[in-house]
């Protein structure tokens, strides 16, 4: 059997580690391995290349992903889903794991259904798949959240700023959630939970009147807050997704801060420091689990699912039930971080 793998959407610590799983089980299985370049993009363009053992020696610890990736969306190419098809077939691929977000995992169900050979692996440093506790690359970019909230508190405090902190979310806020419990942020502005800019400012101020004279604030780069002055974001890509980056609600909101109660304040961007670097060793353990997990599944003939993490083991399911809805911070999670504001 030839089995295929592709990595989709955007990068995320873990990947090289979930390839070199999927390679070294079905290598260990005596199958054979082809690795789609730049995620829909190369399987549309039949771009291709045989994986040896060699091929995936060392790359564990690497950020980033040996295959390439890219946001191509077949959904919106003429005949793009069978077209994919055909071009597997061609090369001689005989079923595919596909490693990636709801974007990737919404184009595998639909392979699923032609019905083509298809397993999906959950990657996003959002953490927001339905039906599953895990996905690549979110524990490595919540460590990174929380080393720059360590760093950004010691000069919040010599300064006495208000410090923003904005990073990745773009419809839920499991990073700045978690980052932000972890890191000792004040107050966490997360989409899940609308809250005004006058209760951000009220807050500020019983902070200082309480003798604390300095704030750390995550915000989601997601997040709505009416009357708040924010950019378009741009142009769409191929799955409807705006660069959030350039809405600017982290600049944004330090320069209404600043404005609106004379504290000096300063914003800091994480942006794609979250998605670069070595993953965490949680991300290395599960990404190699559910890639072992995804090449067990296609070689037994389960197909048009996806391999989870839940209640701490790992469990199968459907691609479309992974698909289907947004796993959110629950308000339990979001009235714990409020305790420490």
């Amino acid at each position: 059997m030839r089995i295929g793998v592709l990595t989709g959407g955007g990068d995320a610590p873990g990947l090289n580690a979930a390839i070199r799983a999927v390679a070294r089980r079905a290598f260990q299985l005596g199958h054979q391995v082809s690795g789609v370049k730049n995620g829909w993009a190369g399987a549309l363009a039949g771009d291709m290349i045989d994986l040896e053992p060699r091929d995936v020696r060392g790359i564990l610890p690497l950020g980033g992903t040996i295959l390439g990736t890219s946001r191509t969306n077949p959904l919106k190419e003429p005949d793009g889903v069978p077209r994919v098809v055909r071009c597997l077939q061609r090369f001689g691929v005989d079923g595919l794991v596909a490693i990636g977000g709801d974007d990737t995992l919404s184009v595998a169900a639909r392979l699923h259904e032609v019905p083509y050979p298809v397993v999906g692996v959950p990657k996003t440093i959002d953490n927001d798949l339905a039906g599953t506790e895990f996905c690549i690359g979110f524990d490595t970019a919540v460590g990174i959240v929380v080393e720059a909230l360590d760093r950004l508190h010691t000069t919040a405090s010599a300064h006495h700023r208000v410090m923003v902190v904005e990073v990745m979310g773009r419809d839920t806020g499991w990073v700045a959630m978690a980052g932000g419990l972890a890191g000792g942020a004040d107050l966490v502005l997360i989409p899940e939970f609308e809250v005004s800019l006058e209760e951000v400012v009220r807050h500020l101020h019983r902070r200082r009147g309480e003798g604390k004279d300095f704030s750390i604030i995550v915000v989601a780069e997601g997040v709505h807050l009416p009357g708040l002055d924010l950019g378009d974001g741009g142009p769409a890509d191929a799955f409807g997704h705006v660069q959030l980056a350039r809405r600017g609600v982290g600049d944004a909101l330090s320069r209404y801060i600043e404005q609106e109660t004379g504290f000096e304040t300063r914003v800091t961007v994480l942006g794609h420091l979250q998605r670069g670097g070595s993953p965490s060793a949680l991300d290395r353990i599960w990404a190699t689990r559910l890639g072992v997990a995804a090449v067990d599944l296609l070689v037994g003939g389960e197909t048009g699912v996806a391999p989870v993490r839940r209640d701490g083991g790992v469990c199968v399911v459907p691609l479309s039930d992974l698909v289907a809805g947004q796993r959110r911070v629950p308000r339990e999670l979001y009235e714990l971080a409020r305790v420490f504001g």
